[in-house]
């Protein structure tokens, strides 16, 4: 596992991207296409900013898979998924080999549709935030570590929703939709590689029981730990509760 801490979310966001692009091209050259997995959030928005702004990636080569969306809210709400990532990464790109989760007939058929396709072949890279709570993608603690199932129905806690809330995506708790499709934890473990990209000071606690405590299904970020090939990007208020001897470990 590898630590990366910049001062501020913009130089984190920016370094990552570059990341992310080799990582892309290098896939590229070895399989021809790369086939990726996209988060999404406010913590993102500045990472895929930075992404789609750089030159020389071939978006005609790359298959984007969907992390996780909501059930009961159309593709068309402010705070849909699908949504954010039309905006922030399809458009912007023109890539065309997208999976997103189309939830809103059947969500079990979502699923399943899903699970399916990335499980054709292997995915090369995975960028992911983690929340507050320190869930993975819709993985709130405890998460379930155990199923191999690609893509399962969850159920959101109450810290979860009410991050959605304070982000600005919902006016309140009742408008936060109570259920959604996830990808798995063992899922996105089989990613190549997992570039793991968390801003802001409200994410500390979470980032520190994720790389400092144990791994349990009570934090469920801290599985990535066992990934054999992990970076995390971090800011300098998301790394504020961080032990300095965990910084020393992970740094690189």
């Amino acid at each position: 596992m590898h630590l990366h801490i910049h001062p501020d979310r913009q130089s984190m966001s920016a370094a990552a991207a570059r990341h992310a692009a080799a990582s892309i091209a290098s896939a590229q050259a070895s399989t021809g296409t790369a086939r990726i997995i996209a988060a999404t959030g406010a913590s993102q928005l500045e990472f895929l900013a930075a992404l789609t702004a750089l030159p020389g990636i071939d978006w005609s080569r790359v298959e984007m898979f969907h992390l996780d969306e909501y059930v009961g809210l159309s593709a068309s709400h402010p705070a849909s998924f699908r949504r954010y990532l039309r905006e922030h990464l399809i458009d912007k790109t023109g890539m065309t080999a997208i999976h997103l989760l189309d939830v809103d007939a059947d969500p079990a058929r979502a699923c399943r549709v899903a699970g399916e396709a990335i499980s054709a072949a292997p995915i090369d890279v995975a960028f992911v935030g983690i929340g507050e709570n320190a869930h993975l993608a819709f993985n709130d603690p405890p998460a379930d570590f155990d199923t191999t199932t690609p893509y399962i129905l969850v159920t959101l806690d109450e810290a979860c929703r009410r991050q959605q809330v304070g982000e600005g995506w919902f006016a309140g708790m009742d408008d936060v939709p109570k259920t959604a499709v996830s990808m798995s934890v063992r899922q996105i473990l089989k990613a190549r590689e997992v570039l793991v990209i968390v801003p802001d000071a409200r994410k500390a606690p979470a980032v520190a029981a994720t790389l400092e405590g144990d791994v349990s299904p009570a934090v469920p970020a801290s599985i990535l730990r066992t990934h054999p090939d992990v970076t995390f990007y971090l800011d300098e208020p998301a790394a504020s509760g961080l032990d300095p001897a965990a910084r020393k470990r992970y740094a690189r």
